[in-house]
């Protein structure tokens, strides 16, 4: 009875020593690591992205591992957060303050932002679109060079910021400004 009751300590043991380095693991370490993207806005506000970064690793990106005309996460890992300390204006739309999920439609030719009031899901579960904020159109441009990286990044201008998302050989916007 000792032996049984040693092994079963011992097997639980192991199961939790296992358990606390997998939920350590640094996220750094991930294929597709983190990221932030912060745009400094008047009046000491801000807006925050969170993401991660996945790369192309020799693969057709916009089409195929990511279709046109689907809602994507716009990264990898867990949702992308977009969190705002002031009401704003994105691409015309009105925008409280507050932590909201970004997700994207990319077209060949346009992508639409989809800013969801749902926080807190793992990056591919599109809540749907009675949680959608809002829906904004992006101007989309090609890249001079592929990037590697997927990227979301702030443009600083005089009205606010502009959101750049890139990756592959497309380059997608849309302007910010603090309401």
């Amino acid at each position: 009875m000792k032996k049984l009751f040693a092994t079963c300590i011992g097997v639980g043991l192991v199961y939790v020593v296992c358990s606390a380095s997998a939920a350590g693991q640094e996220k750094s370490a991930r294929p597709s690591p983190p990221a932030k993207a912060t745009c400094a806005l008047a009046g000491g506000k801000s807006i925050t992205v969170d993401y991660s970064s996945p790369r192309m690793k020799g693969r057709k990106i916009f089409g195929e591992l990511v279709p046109f005309g689907k809602v994507w996460r716009a990264g990898a890992n867990e949702a992308t957060t977009f969190v705002t300390d002031t009401d704003l204006t994105v691409g015309g739309k009105a925008v409280p303050a507050g932590s909201y999920t970004i997700f994207a439609v990319p077209e060949t030719d346009k992508w639409t932002l989809v800013i969801s009031k749902k926080t807190g899901e793992w990056g591919t579960a599109y809540p749907g679109p009675d949680n959608d904020l809002a829906r904004v159109d992006m101007k989309v441009s090609k890249l001079a060079a592929p990037a590697e990286n997927f990227t979301i990044a702030f443009d600083k201008g005089a009205a606010g910021c502009t959101l750049r998302v890139e990756w592959e050989t497309t380059s997608a916007s849309a302007d910010i400004s603090k309401k």
